[in-house]
C-alpha cells in the first residue's frame, strides 16, 4: 500500500503537470479552457484515427495496410503543425521527461506517456522531399544516390530516412518536421504555464532555474547543426572504442533542419530484455561507463537516456544515437561533482557534503535539518557505489528512485520542499529517472563501485572487468585515458 501511495502521489502531480501544460494558459481561464479543449480535440481525433487505423490494418491485406498508412501521413506543413505543434510541440518534450517515471506508475499510465514519444504519423514522402530540397538545395533523389522515402524511425521533432551517398556510404538522414520548430519556440517563449506544473511536482521550491534550463535545452534540440557538433564531439572521443560507438556526422549533408550521419543497425531494447543475464549485465556496464565516463572525462552528458536512442550489439557493444539534448559542464561543475562523491562515497563526511550542496545553491544555508538527515536522504542516489560489492538494480530500486524525488511525506519530504535544483543538476536528474530505470529493467548486476572507481579520473583505479581492461588498452593506444578531456 505504501508503494502505491507514493506512486499515486506522483501520478496526481503528473496529472497537474499535464493539465497545466496542455491548457497552455494565455491570460484567462476561459481562453485557457477553450484552448485546452481545442488541443484535446486534436489529440482525440488524431488518436482515434490512429487506433481505428491499427484495428483496420489487423484484417487488411498487405496492399491495403500500406494504403491505410498512407491515409495517416502528414501531407502539408499545416498537418504537421496541427498534429505535432499543437498536440505535441513543447508539451511532448515535457511529457518525454515525465515518462522516466514509468517504473513507478501503473502500466496504462506508462504506456500513455510512452506514446508521447512514438505515435506521431510520418510525413508524406513528398513533404519530406520538400524539406530536403529546401535545406540541401536539390531533391533527395539527386542529393543521394539512393533515397528511401519510407522513414525507418521517428524522432521527437523529426523522422529518419535511409539513404546512400554517391560515394557508396549508407547514411541515416534525420529530417525535421516543417513548422514544428516554430511551434515549440513559440511555446517556450510565451507560455510560462508550460512549466507551471513543475510547482505541483516540486512544492515550495523556486522552479525558475529549472524552467530556464529546460527552455535552453529544449530550444537547442531544434538546431540540428548544434546536435551535429555535439554528436561529432562524442564520436571523435569514442572513435575506435571497443564498446561505445557514436556514428560520425556528414556535415556536407547536414543543416539546421537536416542531419546526416553514418547508418548503423542493431538490436532494440525490447530484444535485449530477452538476452541472457550475462549479456544484459554487459549492456548495463557499457551504459554506466558511457554515462559517467562522459560526465567526468568529457565534461558532457547526453541528457536523453531513452532506450529508443540506443542500438545494441553482441558482447555489450552499444551505438548511441540522438545528441540533441547535451549538457556541457564547466570546471566548477565537475569539481563540485567530484567533491560530492568524495564526501559521500570515498571519505564520507556529511558536514562537508552539506557544505557542498549549500555552496552549489541546492540547499539554503539556514535550512533546519541535521547533517545526518541530509546525508541519509542523498545517500540513496549513491547507494549502488557506496560499498565494494555487487549491487543489483531491479524494479523496486527504480520505483524507490521515484519515491526519493517526488514523495512529499515524512522528514525527507520536508527536506525536499526546500531543495533547489541548480542548472547543472537539472538534466542530470535524468540519470536517476532514466538510466537507472533501464538498469532496473535489465536487472543489472555488477560491482559498480569498482567500475566507477575506474571511470572517476580523481580515483583512476585499475580495471576490474574484462571490459575495463579492453578500454584501458584502447585508451593507452589513443591517449584518451586517463587524461581529463573536458572542454
Amino acid at each position: 500500500m505504501k508503494t502505491w501511495t507514493f506512486r499515486l502521489g506522483a501520478l496526481s502531480g503528473l496529472a497537474g503537470l499535464v493539465w497545466l501544460v496542455r491548457s497552455r494558459l494565455d491570460g484567462s481561464t476561459a481562453s485557457a479552457l477553450g484552448r485546452n479543449a481545442t488541443v484535446a480535440g486534436i489529440g482525440a481525433r488524431s488518436g482515434g484515427r490512429w487506433a481505428a487505423t491499427q484495428a483496420r490494418k489487423t484484417f487488411a491485406s498487405a496492399e491495403r495496410r500500406e494504403a491505410l498508412d498512407a491515409e495517416l501521413q502528414m501531407k502539408t506543413t499545416e498537418d504537421v503543425v496541427a498534429s505535432l505543434g499543437n498536440l505535441k510541440g513543447a508539451m511532448m518534450k515535457v511529457g518525454q521527461m515525465a515518462s522516466y517515471l514509468d517504473l513507478g506508475l501503473p502500466e496504462n499510465v506508462r504506456l500513455t506517456l510512452t506514446q508521447l514519444q512514438s505515435d506521431a504519423p510520418p510525413m508524406a514522402p513528398e513533404l519530406a522531399a520538400t524539406m530536403i530540397e529546401e535545406e540541401l538545395g536539390r531533391p533527395p533523389e539527386q542529393v543521394f544516390a539512393e533515397w528511401d522515402p519510407v522513414p525507418i524511425a521517428s524522432a521527437s521533432i523529426g523522422q529518419v530516412h535511409r539513404a546512400m551517398t554517391h560515394d557508396g556510404q549508407a547514411v541515416a538522414v534525420k529530417v525535421q518536421y516543417p513548422g514544428v520548430g516554430d511551434a515549440i519556440e513559440a511555446d517556450l517563449r510565451t507560455n510560462d504555464a508550460l512549466f507551471a506544473g513543475l510547482r505541483v511536482l516540486f512544492p515550495g521550491i523556486d522552479t525558475s532555474t529549472i524552467t530556464d534550463e529546460l527552455r535552453d535545452r529544449l530550444s537547442e534540440e531544434l538546431d540540428y547543426e548544434l546536435e551535429a557538433r555535439n554528436q561529432q564531439y562524442f564520436a571523435d572521443h569514442f572513435d575506435g572504442h571497443p564498446y561505445i560507438n557514436v556514428p560520425s556526422v556528414l556535415p556536407e549533408y547536414s543543416t539546421r533542419r537536416v542531419m546526416t550521419s553514418e547508418l548503423v543497425v542493431g538490436a532494440k531494447f525490447d530484444e535485449v530484455l530477452g538476452w541472457p543475464q550475462a549479456q544484459r549485465d554487459q549492456i548495463a556496464e557499457t551504459l554506466f561507463r558511457f554515462t559517467f565516463g562522459s560526465i567526468y572525462r568529457l565534461a558532457a552528458f547526453n541528457g536523453d537516456p531513452h532506450p529508443g536512442n540506443y542500438l545494441f550489439h553482441e558482447e555489450g557493444r552499444i551505438t548511441f544515437l540522438d545528441f540533441g539534448l547535451v549538457k556541457h559542464f564547466t570546471p566548477d561543475d565537475t569539481e563540485l561533482f567530484e567533491s560530492l562523491i568524495v564526501n559521500m562515497v570515498i571519505e564520507p563526511d556529511f558536514a562537508q557534503f552539506r557544505n557542498d550542496i549549500e555552496e552549489a545553491g541546492l540547499l539554503a544555508k539556514d535550512a533546519p535539518f541535521s547533517n545526518e538527515l541530509i546525508g541519509e536522504y542523498f545517500s540513496y542516489f549513491y547507494d549502488f557505489v557506496l560499498r565494494d560489492e555487487e549491487f543489483t538494480f531491479d524494479d523496486d530500486y527504480s520505483a524507490a528512485g521515484v519515491k526519493a524525488i517526488f514523495e512529499t511525506g515524512g522528514d525527507h519530504g520536508e527536506l525536499k520542499k526546500v531543495l533547489n535544483v541548480p542548472a547543472s543538476f537539472v538534466v542530470l536528474q535524468r540519470i536517476n529517472l532514466g538510466v537507472m530505470a533501464l538498469f532496473g529493467q535489465l536487472n543489472a548486476t555488477q560491482n559498480w563501485r569498482r567500475i566507477a572507481s575506474e571511470v572517476w579520473p580523481f580515483v583512476d583505479a585499475e580495471p576490474s572487468t574484462d571490459m575495463g581492461r579492453a578500454i584501458e588498452e584502447w585508451g593507452r593506444t589513443t591517449g584518451r585515458r586517463p587524461e581529463y578531456q573536458g572542454l
